[in-house]
C-alpha cells in the first residue's frame, strides 16, 4: 500500500492536471479539495484526475438528508475516500454511510474531527472546552459509531486513537511536514515518518509537494522514506 496522498490544492485546473501527472506515480492517492471542485465541478474533476484514484476531500456538513443526497451526486466520480465532519452528528453520519453504500464501489467515508488549524485555544473561542485531544476522541466514538470507516485527525492525535479503538479505523492525517519545511497554517504537525510511525495508514502531504521546484521529485522522496520505514 502506497501511504502518501498529494494534496493538490490549487484553483487552476492546468495546475492541477501537471501536479497529477507529476505526482501520482508515487502516491496512493491525489487529494482534490473544495476550492478546486467549486470552481472547476465534476468535469474538472474527472480532467484533472484522468482515472487515477482520488481522495475527495469536501468536508460535508449538513442536514442528514442534504449531506446523503451530496453523497449520490459525488459517486459517479467514484472517488476512494470521500470527508464528512464529524460535527454534523449521528444520524448525518450514518446517511452519509448509507447513501455511500448505494455506489458499486463504495467510497471510504471518513469522518473530520478537529481540524488541523484548530488548537486548544481556538476551540475554546467557539466554545469546546477540554482541548484537542478529548474532543478528537469524542468525535471519533460517534463517527465510527455511526459507520464512518475512518477518520482525519492530526498527528498528534494518532496513538490515542489507536488506544481507543484500535487498529480497524482508517486514520488518514494532515498536517505532515518534513524535516525543516514550513508550517504555514498548521498548528499540529508531525514528520511523515513520525506519523507513519505512530499508526498513520495515510499521510496528506501539499505544499512540501506542491511548492517544491521538482513536485515528483519531493513526492518520490517522501515515498521513499516511507517505504524504509515499512522496510525496516
Amino acid at each position: 500500500m502506497q501511504r502518501l496522498i498529494a494534496a493538490i490544492d490549487t484553483p487552476e485546473l492546468a495546475r492541477a492536471q501537471s501536479l497529477i501527472a507529476d505526482v501520482a506515480p508515487h502516491c496512493g492517492l491525489v487529494k482534490l479539495g473544495l476550492e478546486f471542485f467549486l470552481r472547476h465541478g465534476t468535469q474538472g474533476y474527472r480532467d484533472a484526475a484522468g482515472g487515477r484514484p482520488v481522495f475527495l476531500d469536501l468536508k460535508l456538513h449538513d442536514i442528514p438528508n442534504t449531506v446523503a443526497g451530496a453523497v449520490r451526486s459525488l459517486l459517479p466520480l467514484a472517488p476512494q475516500m470521500l470527508t464528512i465532519h464529524a460535527a454534523g452528528g449521528g444520524a448525518m453520519i450514518a446517511a452519509a454511510v448509507r447513501a455511500a453504500e448505494e455506489a458499486p464501489a463504495k467510497p471510504k467515508i471518513l469522518a473530520v474531527t478537529v481540524l488541523t488549524s484548530l488548537d486548544a485555544r481556538a476551540l475554546s473561542d467557539i466554545g469546546v472546552a477540554g482541548g484537542t485531544t478529548q474532543q478528537v476522541l469524542r468525535l471519533a466514538r460517534l463517527a465510527l459509531d455511526n459507520g464512518a470507516d475512518g477518520l482525519i485527525c492530526s498527528p498528534h492525535e494518532i496513538a490515542q486513537l489507536r488506544d481507543a479503538f484500535g487498529e480497524k479505523p482508517l486514520l488518514v492525517v494532515p498536517g505532515i511536514r518534513p524535516a525543516g519545511a514550513a508550517l504555514g497554517d498548521q498548528a499540529r504537525v508531525m514528520t511523515p515518518e513520525e506519523a507513519i510511525n505512530a499508526g498513520a495508514d495515510y499521510i496528506v502531504v501539499g505544499r512540501p509537494i506542491t511548492g517544491a521546484a521538482q513536485p515528483g521529485q519531493a513526492a518520490a522522496a517522501i515515498a521513499a522514506d516511507i517505504a524504509k520505514l515499512r522496510a525496516g
